[in-house]
């Protein structure tokens, strides 16, 4: 029998820091206020799934208002192997200043290559190492089901690494929007291994427009 557990995964709503701020997992309050944005994601989530959250207030902020906007979501849990990836003694500052600090040479699309790790923080490959076992999980757990989870762009990168089975520095290859919506299914058929299908990557649903309608 196959089963095909759906993945709605979403990135929190614009932090509100300083433009060229580093804020890793700084807890910081996030911009819910573009309403057309967050009625059309909300028009698209699946009703009574499971919603999972980070214990970063932005994530649960932008679930809150997805709720506000006309989701109806199912029980709402907070996944703390999803939180952001620790930037360490970079959090809080600027890129030009950590640019004439670090030793190593900024990347092209990414700020730190994906073994690098922060004085006092994680590199990307370590969140990926905590972040996939727990996505693995929690497919397993909802077997079947639609899943919402509201986390960050470091997350969502790891779980398009692991759809398609991308080495760790190519996943740094993905953009992902604020608000941008992934949808990707984790496939069992019976005792094959499983696999992955990817639906949409950064899909951002457009609000409604009365009266132009075709």
């Amino acid at each position: 029998m196959t089963k095909v557990t759906r993945w709605w995964w979403i990135r929190h709503a614009p932090v509100l820091v300083e433009p060229g701020v580093m804020y890793g997992q700084q807890d910081l309050p996030c911009d819910c206020t573009d309403v057309p944005r967050f009625k059309a994601l909300a028009a698209v989530l699946p009703p009574q799934a499971p919603c999972l959250v980070t214990p970063l207030r932005r994530t649960r902020e932008t679930a809150a208002a997805l709720v506000t906007a006309g989701w109806q979501p199912g029980p709402e849990t907070v996944v703390e192997a999803f939180k952001e990836q620790n930037f360490g003694q970079w959090q809080g500052q600027r890129y030009d200043q950590l640019d004439n600090v670090r030793d190593s040479m900024r990347r092209n699309f990414w700020y730190a290559p994906a073994f690098e790790r922060a004085p006092q923080g994680e590199s990307f490959a370590e969140l990926a190492a905590r972040v996939i076992p727990a996505i693995l999980a929690l497919s397993r757990e909802h077997a079947g089901r639609d899943i919402v989870a509201v986390t960050h762009g470091g997350v969502m990168r790891a779980a398009l690494m692991l759809a398609l089975g991308l080495p760790v520095e190519r996943a740094l290859a993905f953009s992902v929007p604020n608000c941008a919506l992934t949808v990707l299914d984790h496939i069992r058929n019976g005792d094959e291994p499983p696999a992955w299908r990817v639906n949409n990557v950064n899909w951002e649903p457009q609000p409604t427009v009365k009266g132009h309608g075709v």
